[in-house]
């Protein structure tokens, strides 16, 4: 394999559809195996729902993009959402009435964890897990929701926990990558973001494909920083913004702003795509692309 021939004739790796096809336009048939995936984005801009739904549809059959496989999902916020799972579940198997017998909730695994050193620990007895796994459906998706609730409280700013934190990242990270080529997995992480405040006089910072990241009106980066950034193949960002939609006179003097939600997906960087974005809506059904 020389680099000429990978220009014409790329690696292809076996994606998971995300149950949309307009967000699997956007990423090129869906999110990768053998790498880990970063999702970033403030509070409630659908990191986790899109979480759910990635692992309900991991168990549709390849023809369907899915991965015919079972999913673990790692939880370090509390409560795990599973009443909204539910709800998604409902609506899955409603759409593939003759593919699912049984409750499709029944093939995400749940994990609770409190601390990157408890993460670290576990991913020891996941590598057995996936090795000796009798389970009807292999499992062949990992979800961390999220990354950052581990980090960002637990170190202290100092040069010597600063230190600890990275080594933890790349012990993490080195781990998942490795189960990740070893067993064909699709590894999902969603982090969260910071406030970005720049000091004047500065041209502004360009993030992967974007110049800038902007959401609710704000400028905002990933957390975890550098470090963190170099753990991941791929890191796609979530934002949200209101939109007015037209004035309507009220009863009261003056006039009433009507304004609703958008949403987009950015592709901040990934080796196996372009610069591009799409439109989402979040509804009782799931989350679904919009077409523009």
């Amino acid at each position: 394999m020389t680099p000429e021939n990978l220009l014409h004739h790329p690696l292809t790796t076996q994606k998971c559809t995300l149950g949309c096809p307009v967000l699997d336009r956007c990423l090129g048939g869906g999110i990768p195996c053998n790498s880990i995936t970063e999702l970033f984005a403030e509070s409630g801009c659908g990191k986790t729902q899109l979480c759910l739904q990635l692992a309900l549809s991991a168990q549709l059959p390849h023809s369907l993009g899915g991965l015919s496989a079972s999913s673990l999902y790692i939880h370090t916020e509390f409560p795990f959402p599973s009443r909204r799972l539910h709800q998604l579940s409902h609506a899955f198997r409603s759409s593939h009435p003759l593919l699912f017998g049984s409750d499709p909730s029944d093939y995400i695994y749940v994990q609770g964890v409190h601390s990157a050193d408890q993460l670290l620990d576990l991913m020891h007895k996941i590598e057995s897990f996936l090795g000796d796994s009798k389970t009807q459906l292999p499992v062949r998706l990992i979800v961390i929701d999220s990354i950052a609730a581990l980090f960002r409280s637990e170190f202290e700013n100092t040069p010597i926990e600063l230190k600890r934190r990275s080594s933890l990242f790349f012990k993490i990270s080195g781990k998942l990558k490795s189960l990740a080529k070893k067993f064909g997995l699709a590894v999902v992480v969603t982090n969260q973001v910071v406030d970005l405040v720049e000091p004047e006089g500065t041209n502004g910072l360009r993030v992967g494909n974007l110049a800038r990241l902007c959401s609710s009106g704000r400028r905002v980066c990933p957390a975890l920083g550098l470090a963190w950034a170099n753990c991941v193949n791929s890191r796609l960002f979530l934002s949200r913004y209101e939109e007015v939609e037209k004035e309507e006179n009220g009863l009261t003097d003056g006039n009433v702003l009507c304004t609703q939600t958008r949403r987009r997906l950015h592709i901040v960087f990934a080796p196996h795509l372009p610069d591009s974005s799409c439109e989402f809506v979040i509804t009782r059904e799931g989350v679904l692309g919009v077409e523009r």
